[in-house]
């Protein structure tokens, strides 16, 4: 078992937390955490770049001259690649970019991720982030209070936790997550992670 201090809103010591070594303490497969990464990046890409080829461009219908006896080369119509305005050659066409990843090598880079988060000192846990409402200036005294203010980081919330969710969103550098959202991606692409105590069980329960 690996032991994960948790701090409160505060910042005060809140005592600690037991994890899986399996799921927090590996050796970080990098490969299986480039492959997933650049799944997730793939899937996001719209794909809906098109071209028009020979027979979609409008015109051209006519030939634009004779085929032999003029001594130059023979032509079909104005609307080929060769000519300005024809169509493109093997251009792209819409389609998904995505591509697929085995369940157990997401589930790998999620704890290689997070592993690698814990090895660099770079994950936090806090017991709960409450709010009575949502109210981003709370939220900002918080995360100062846990030295995180100003850094570019990921929070991962519990799956219940909205209203602490409507106060962090409109913080620049800040991307809130529920736990049953949480992605490598995610994970990777900040300076630290700070999860809830709740989040921080949830993620053993799934990744076990």
């Amino acid at each position: 078992m690996t032991t994960l201090k948790v701090k409160d809103k505060k910042g005060a010591a809140a005592g600690t937390v037991k994890t899986d070594e399996a799921i927090f303490a590996i050796e970080p497969n990098l490969f299986a955490v480039h492959q997933v990464v650049r799944s997730q990046m793939a899937a996001a890409r719209a794909g809906t770049h098109s071209t028009k080829t020979r027979g979609l461009v409008r015109g051209g219908g006519r030939k634009p001259w004779r085929q032999k006896g003029t001594g130059r080369a023979r032509q079909g119509t104005i609307r080929a690649p060769q000519w300005k305005g024809g169509g493109v050659v093997f251009g792209p066409t819409p389609r998904s970019h995505g591509f697929k990843v085995p369940n157990k090598v997401v589930k790998l880079a999620m704890k290689s991720a997070i592993s690698a988060k814990v090895a660099d000192g770079n994950f936090f846990v806090v017991d709960a982030l409450d709010f009575d409402k949502p109210s981003t200036k709370e939220a900002i005294k918080t995360l100062d209070a846990l030295g995180l203010k100003d850094k570019k980081i990921t929070i991962i919330l519990g799956n219940e936790d909205t209203d602490a969710y409507l106060s962090l969103r409109n913080i620049p550098r800040v991307r809130p997550i529920f736990a049953f959202e949480a992605n490598t991606y995610d994970i990777v692409d900040n300076t630290a992670v700070l999860a809830t105590k709740e989040a921080v069980t949830y993620l053993g329960e799934v990744l076990s």
